[in-house]
């Protein structure tokens, strides 16, 4: 999972803006904190669909500071995350992803897309593919 810091700023009309120091292109805001809160996880969403379209890479997060919260990516998008910032270190296109996984190029657009439900054993041969080996686990909260 990827916990990014973010602080939630009380408005003077009212609400809360919501800001990343790690993504700077994901902002938001909320009328209540609660709003502001689920709001901050769909523009993180929403930025990382700049990074994939760009191909660059997308920051770790920080650890947070003092009056900040940690926003929770879905697990979903944080796997491809991490598979798009290990494409990008290693300097391997889609086209070499799928040759390496003996699957069509369209198949590894549809991976690659944060939007596009994907099957975790199809991530996890995307990984292999790399030279790297995917582990779910569990731990306590």
């Amino acid at each position: 999972m990827l916990y990014y810091p973010a602080q939630f700023e009380p408005e003077a009309d009212g609400g809360y803006s919501v800001t990343f120091r790690d993504i700077p292109e994901a902002i938001t805001q909320g009328d209540s904190l609660e709003e502001a809160r689920r709001a901050a996880v769909d523009a993180l969403i929403t930025a990382m669909d700049f990074y994939f379209e760009d191909g660059r890479a997308v920051s770790a997060p920080s650890a947070a500071q003092a009056g900040e919260e940690l926003v929770t990516m879905p697990v979903s998008v944080a796997t491809k995350v991490l598979l798009l910032n290990l494409m990008i270190e290693q300097r391997k296109r889609p086209m070499e992803l799928a040759r390496a996984m003996h699957i069509k190029p369209q198949e590894v657009t549809r991976i690659m897309d944060i939007h596009h439900a994907t099957k975790i054993d199809t991530l996890a041969a995307a990984f292999a593919a790399l030279g790297k080996r995917l582990e779910v686990r569990v731990l306590a909260p």
